[in-house]
């Protein structure tokens, strides 16, 4: 067998399980509902990932259970979630767990949520809480794209609480920054061993044809997105979990791509961008795993050829000795997309919101082959 590497796909709670009552199914315009009831089907759809060749699967859990008032732990929620944990056990299947995947219970918002400085005591009670509670995991993810939610929420305004606050957006990013930190280092107190990162999503920023203002924009958008959170944490992680989606070439401009092939949802499909962020991500000096990469493709037309297409990239970088270990693809199952609502399917399995019933889609079949021929 050849070294350890993580294959899988990677979901989380609010957009899967069904039933959540946060801050962000009061305010959804399309309303989440039963989503995939994940919830309950969690236990079919981990006989599937397996049928499949998975052997890791990225999940969330899901604050406003654990915590649905203030100081008030669900200890029936914290069992579930290690019923969770057990069923990938027992098929072999290594979770990745996610603390924080965005939404928050309805009692934290009222007290200003991550814009005030006190959410990170919240917080870290409430990883405090689940981390000495629940066992059977190596890897702990503290928080998901913390600037894609400073942004979307606090800078944009798309997402709830829908600020458009520059001032309020940086101030989110401090508070997230600080949020990690202190969760790192409350995980490893309660057991060195664990494993600790964060989820980021990073953009490949090309300067075209490497023109010296083209390069300088690069250096700037780099800085601001790709590395000002990275660097922040510095020596608290233990490893680095890489969200890609999106190219952005920069030709006396951003946003200046040939879109040759794009994703339902409009992102450009360009695979060997996950090659250069891999490349730029070595300076860490910390193992790497993809925690999500995908795209929305209701027809499947184009998924199967990206998926090949990006790993053949990141063994690429791996071949030049960056440290990537595993694979985690976006998304497992079809899923609530946020904002957009249920119409952007992403899942290497195909879901019937009228029925529920699970149907396979090919492109996982042709992931399935890719895993069998490199494991």
């Amino acid at each position: 067998m050849k070294d350890k590497f993580f294959w899988g796909a990677a979901t989380s709670s609010h957009q899967v399980e069904g039933n959540n009552t946060n801050q962000w199914s009061k305010w959804e315009k399309e309303k989440s509902g039963r989503a995939c009831d994940h919830y309950h089907l969690f236990e079919e759809d981990f006989k599937i990932a397996k049928s499949l060749g998975h052997n890791a699967h990225r999940f969330s859990i899901e604050w406003s259970r654990i915590e649905p008032e203030e100081n008030k732990f669900d200890e029936k929620e914290i069992k579930h979630y290690q019923k969770v944990i057990d069923s990938l056990r027992e098929k072999n299947i290594e979770p990745f767990v996610t603390l924080w995947h965005w939404t928050l219970p309805l009692w934290l918002p009222e007290k200003g949520g991550f814009a005030r400085k006190n959410s990170i005591d919240y917080f870290a009670r409430y990883v405090e809480k689940i981390v000495s509670s629940i066992e059977g995991v190596k890897f702990w993810i503290t928080i998901n794209e913390p600037d894609v939610y400073a942004s979307k929420s606090y800078l944009v305004g798309d997402w709830p609480p829908q600020k458009q606050n520059i001032f309020l957006a940086w101030r989110v990013i401090k508070n997230l920054i600080k949020a990690h930190k202190r969760a790192y280092e409350i995980i490893k107190e309660i057991n060195p061993g664990l494993q600790v990162g964060i989820a980021k999503h990073n953009i490949y920023f090309e300067a075209y044809k490497n023109k010296l203002f083209n390069r300088f924009l690069k250096k700037g958008a780099d800085w601001v997105w790709n590395y000002y959170i990275l660097n922040k944490i510095g020596s608290y992680q233990d490893f680095i979990g890489l969200n890609y989606y999106l190219h952005n070439r920069i030709n006396w401009g951003f946003n200046k791509n040939e879109n040759l092939k794009v994703s339902d949802l409009g992102w450009e499909l360009y695979p060997e961008g996950i090659y250069y962020c891999l490349k730029e991500l070595q300076k860490y000096k910390k193992p790497i795993y993809i925690t999500e990469n995908g795209l929305a493709d209701a027809k499947d037309k184009n998924r199967a050829w990206y998926i090949k297409e990006i790993i053949k990239n990141i063994f690429k970088a791996k071949k030049e000795g960056i440290d990537v270990h595993g694979y985690l693809h976006w998304s497992l199952l079809d899923n609530f997309e946020w904002d957009k609502g249920f119409w952007p399917r992403f899942g290497l399995v195909e879901v019937d919101y009228k029925t529920l019933k699970r149907k396979i889609r090919p492109s996982a079949l042709e992931y399935k082959k890719i895993i069998e021929k490199l494991t």
